[in-house]
């Protein structure tokens, strides 16, 4: 049955075994995203929380980009499953770092399937995933961007406060 379905599709099974690894990981941002919007909306953070649920569409977004691709070449997506995910951060700072260390993960997760793609001259895939190198460019850059402006306002007094409000107008150019 297995050969029969790799016959359908010129796929090759190991950048399938990727594409649904990747799947996988983007509900897991998805779903880490949830969890810090829900932890910075009970600290009181309204702007980041609106921000990661934001992100956190739009990490499902992605995920079904790829499955609607694998569908669309005849291979198999697997709908993942998600468990585990952290609800409490230590600071509000934390969250954004480790949402930072995620979108270098994700960066990282779709380098290698692009490299995966080329050495099997799968270049539809390759085509494909452009659009998610350069999404990973942004992703990252409004990531940093949240860090750097607890360095820049700093935590002390209303610090926190106005790094919230800018942290909802992020990525919006403002």
């Amino acid at each position: 049955m297995k050969d029969l379905l790799r016959a359908r599709t010129s796929l090759k099974e190991e950048i399938e075994i990727l594409l649904n690894n990747q799947v996988k990981m983007e509900a897991e941002a998805s779903a880490k995203y949830l969890a810090m919007a829900s932890w910075c909306d009970r600290n009181g953070f309204k702007h980041s929380a609106k921000y990661f649920l934001n992100q956190s569409d739009e990490e499902r977004g992605h995920m079904l980009k790829i499955f609607n691709y694998l569908m669309t070449v005849g291979g198999t997506a697997i709908s993942p499953e998600v468990a585990g995910v952290k609800q409490e951060y230590p600071t509000f700072k934390s969250v954004f770092e480790t949402a930072l260390q995620s979108e270098i993960a994700v960066t990282q997760s779709i380098n290698r399937i692009v490299t995966a793609a080329r050495r099997e001259e799968d270049y539809a895939t390759e085509n494909f995933l452009q659009w998610f190198v350069s999404e990973q460019i942004e992703e990252e850059d409004n990531a940093r961007r949240a860090i750097e402006l607890f360095d820049v306002i700093g935590e002390e007094g209303t610090g926190l406060y106005v790094i919230d409000k800018a942290i909802g107008k992020l990525g919006s150019d403002e």
